[in-house]
């Protein structure tokens, strides 16, 4: 896990993600958009039991983006959730790829981020290309974004 000079494998990094890490798109409705839906958040997630904060803490300097939050009574998250520090997170994960299915939620997500990079999501097809990204995503979709028209995925 780490060497030497305390710093972290970057191999090992992509290990530990494949087994803790998650990637998540929060879509929630808001009237303030013209599509009536905002992307509240795009981001990668490792979470932990408390008292192993210090190794979100490694994580988290060898990477050098995110932050660590409580979540929980007896859990902490590092979160990585700007376009500028995601970009971080893209650029490990294609140089360092994920092994296990977390491939596949890695692929899917990184779609999600171009569309956002580009603002492709404050339109109405943008939009529905995030909804089919995020049903096939971690949990799915919520009851709430069902109504939505999911674009087919062969257009990504």
């Amino acid at each position: 896990m780490i060497n030497r000079n305390k710093k972290l494998n970057p191999h090992w990094i992509t290990g530990f993600s494949d087994a803790e890490g998650c990637f998540w798109i929060n879509i929630s409705k808001d009237n303030k958009f013209k599509t009536g839906w905002t992307v509240k958040q795009l981001s990668f997630q490792i979470g932990l039991h408390e008292k192993d904060r210090a190794l979100l803490e490694h994580i988290q300097n060898y990477l050098g983006v995110g932050k660590i939050y409580k979540s929980g009574l007896k859990a902490v998250q590092l979160r990585v959730f700007t376009i500028k520090d995601l970009t971080v997170i893209i650029n490990h994960f294609d140089r360092y790829p994920l092994l296990s299915q977390k491939l596949a939620d890695y692929k899917l997500f990184k779609k999600a981020f171009y569309i956002i990079q580009n603002k492709e999501h404050l339109t109405m097809e943008g939009l529905n290309k995030l909804v089919a990204i995020r049903s096939f995503l971690n949990l799915g979709l919520s009851e709430k974004q069902l109504f939505l028209q999911l674009s087919p995925l062969r257009d990504f």
